[in-house]
């Protein structure tokens, strides 16, 4: 039996029909469990948001410690004035800050004595102090001249010869290559107080003169420039940070580059004839 154009066509239409409705059923059931599962999804989101910000609220870093009152600190502060002393304790804190002072004196002066030893500035057993004198009186006028690193070193070497005789003393105000460098000074001062320029060694025999690094002495004389011929009363080589601004002075400052015995002739012709008498004599000046 041939079936009809007309109804084949109709029959597709229909299928066609049926499968699109298949399909949308299909698209809207999803929808319609988003649609349905929504609202309680909603309130999951903002119960969970609300307990972190409860957390948050609740950490140690916002937490305000409250600050004490007037009375609170007023009895703090009284309670620390009411202790009582402890004298055993003081006193086994002052024995311990003497002992420690004694005991790095000692270190300090062991030490500058190796560091002389190393560089030949300690004495040796032979004094070349051929027709020497006894030292002058520790309450005479001493002769104290103010040098620099700067100066030519057989200059210095002459100065010194010259001091020696007198009992002098050779000042500067700082040492070559700042205060926190000791090796460069203690090699100059070798140098200039070596009776043999050329001995090397601890076992040079060194002039009888005192080289001191004083800044404070300078200051107090007011040395513009070097050299430069003071004299001091008592001991100028008394360590500069255990003097004061009473220590004596001299009461006349002569400049020049002239020998010893000029300088001191200079500061006799400006009224300091009394304190230029004793170094006089030892140079043999009239």
């Amino acid at each position: 039996m041939r079936i009809s154009e007309p109804f084949s066509r109709n029959s597709a239409a229909i299928i066609m029909a049926l499968l699109a409705a298949t399909a949308a059923l299909g698209q809207d059931s999803p929808r319609r469990e988003i649609e349905k599962k929504g609202p309680e999804a909603l309130e999951r989101l903002k119960g969970a948001v609300s307990r972190q910000e409860q957390a948050a609220g609740k950490s140690p870093a916002s937490i305000i410690l409250p600050r004490p009152g007037s009375a609170e600190r007023q009895r703090a502060f009284d309670g620390l004035r009411r202790r009582l002393p402890n004298a055993a304790m003081e006193s086994r804190a002052r024995a311990a800050i003497t002992s420690g002072e004694e005991g790095l004196a000692a270190q300090r002066e062991a030490q500058a004595k190796r560091l002389r030893q190393a560089f030949g500035l300690e004495p040796g057993e032979e004094k070349a102090l051929a027709g020497a004198v006894p030292a002058t009186s520790p309450k005479a006028w001493m002769p104290v001249l103010f040098v620099s690193s700067s100066m030519p070193v057989p200059i210095l070497r002459s100065y010194a010869a010259q001091l020696q005789r007198v009992h002098g003393v050779m000042a500067f105000r700082g040492m070559p290559g700042g205060l926190r460098k000791v090796a460069p000074m203690a090699k100059l001062t070798a140098e200039i107080l070596r009776l043999d320029p050329g001995c090397e060694g601890p076992a040079c025999t060194m002039r009888d003169v005192q080289a001191t690094v004083d800044p404070l002495v300078c200051l107090q004389h007011g040395v513009a420039r070097v050299p430069a011929l003071a004299m001091i009363p008592g001991d100028p080589t008394q360590a500069y940070c255990e003097r004061d601004e009473e220590s004596p002075r001299a009461r006349h400052i002569v400049y020049g580059d002239s020998a010893l015995p000029g300088l001191l002739d200079e500061y006799a012709r400006l009224g300091g004839r009394e304190e230029v008498r004793d170094a006089q004599a030892l140079v043999g000046a009239r």
